[in-house]
Order: C-alpha cells, then structure tokens, then sequence
C-alpha cells in the first residue's frame, strides 16, 4: 500500500475532526431527523437528505463552531483570530443560511461571503460542511439498511455527494462508500459508476506503480472515475473519510490524465 501523500499533522487533524463529529452525532435528538421512506423518488436518484425532514438546532451549531475552532487553533494558531471573527458574523439567520447553502453544495455562496468578510476562501464552506456532517451521517444510520444500490449518475443515494469511492470487500464485491454521510451500496465491478456504463472495452482500469490495492475504474464514456480500494488487504481498515483523504493522489493521477470526480452526461439529439 503506497504511503499516503497528505501530511502527517493533516491525518491528525482529519481524525480529530472525526472523532468530534462523533461526538456531535451523539449529543443529537434522534428524532430530529425524519426520513421521507419515498421508494420511487429513491429510485429516480433523488438524496434521501433532499426529502427528509431535518430540525436543526442552531444552538448546538454554534456550540460547535466554537469546538471546532479550538481545534483548528491548535494546529494552527494564526486561525484562532479568524474563528473569533467568524463567531461574531455567525447569527441564527447566518448560521441557517450556511446550513442550507452547505446542503446544496453552493461554492458561490461560501466563497463570496468569505470575500465580504475577509476570510480565506476555505474557511467558511469547510466550516459549514464540517458541521453538517453529523445530520447527514446520522440520516444515513436511519435508512442504511434501504440502501442497497445507488442511480447511476444521482451521486451518494443518502447526501447527493459525487461518487468516488470504491471498496472491494468480502469476495471481492464492489461497495460505493460516501465519505461524507458514511453511506454504502453496492455496484457491479465492471460497471462505471457514474453513468453505468458496462462496456468492458470503454470501462478500464488505471493501476498505480506500488501501490498493490489500489486501482482507478476510469469510463471513456462519460470521462468518469472512481478509485477503487481492495480494503481486504488492510490490516486496520480506515473509515471512508480517512481513506477517501489518504488516496487522494489517486484523484491526481486520475484528474491529470483527464477523468473527473462527477462524470460529464452526453448530450443527445
């Protein structure tokens, strides 16, 4: 297995970001989220997330805002000054707003209101979406066993994250793992899961010098990628966070060599 090219200090901090949204999960009503069991809407590819109702609770929000900018201080004192400012600008409106913006995976949003406010552009989207998680993931827990196989082409059946994630588990069978809500469903092994191509001669696989359970399922149709890790070959197997941060050169090579995360839809005639 090819060491991981993301920075010791980084896998840390990662692993304590995990380790607190864990903690938030727990410190959550169980009945605040209540799933829309919509079998057809599942079927036509719409998140699981897009139907359930959700009550936020603001409150719990800013109280991890505040956690999370202890953390990211102690790895990084120069933020302690942005999480201050970032704490004064979030009000209950500002912070319902983030919460709905993180949902629909607006990049626009976060990056203007960073420019606005004179944050770097990073810091409020990956604030957002760090404390959505724990919603998304706990929505996840609640439907897991309905989800057994994903639309190709809607993304994670729970979240509507892009596909990129593969393990091969026990006898070989390819599981999709969503990184973000924890999510996972199977999929055919030659099949690209992005637009479900099937074609044994459009659907290919890229192998990485070294590295003996790593591949990238690449699809000459939709131009499409998904790494795909043989997860039987670790001694300790990561969550899918960790895995999904500790392949990211996979997403290098992948990307450099012209594939994309969401593959491209064919305009038809």
């Amino acid at each position: 297995m090819k060491k991981s090219v993301v920075s010791k200090e980084y896998q840390k901090l990662q692993k304590d970001i995990i380790r607190l949204q864990e903690q938030w999960k727990t410190s959550l009503d169980p009945d605040c989220i209540r799933p829309n069991h919509d079998k057809a809407a599942m079927e036509a590819g719409v998140p699981v997330t897009a139907l359930a109702a959700i009550d936020f609770d603001i409150s719990l929000f800013l109280q991890w805002i505040e956690d999370i900018g202890e953390l990211l201080s102690k790895y990084q004192p120069e933020l302690e000054k942005v999480m201050e400012s970032i704490k004064k600008l979030l009000d209950e409106e500002t912070a319902k707003r983030w919460i709905d913006e993180a949902f629909a995976f607006n990049h626009i949003y976060f990056a203007s209101f960073a420019e606005e406010n004179e944050v770097d552009e990073w810091i409020p989207q990956f604030l957002a979406e760090t404390l959505l998680r724990p919603y998304l993931q706990l929505t996840a827990e609640k439907v897991q066993d309905e989800i057994q196989y994903g639309v190709h082409g809607a993304g994670c059946p729970v979240c509507g994250e892009p596909v990129r994630l593969a393990q091969l588990e026990d006898g070989g069978k390819k599981v999709l793992h969503c990184p973000r809500c924890l999510a996972h469903w199977h999929d055919k092994r030659i099949t690209c899961s992005h637009c479900g191509n099937e074609d044994h001669e459009t659907v290919q696989f890229l192998t990485i010098e070294g590295d003996a359970a790593a591949q990238i399922q690449v699809c000459e149709e939709c131009k499409g990628y998904t790494k795909v890790i043989d997860t039987r070959q670790y001694i300790v197997k990561p969550t899918s966070a960790m895995l999904d941060l500790n392949t990211i050169h996979l997403d290098f090579v992948a990307q450099e060599n012209g594939y994309k995360s969401a593959g491209e839809t064919k305009q038809t005639n």
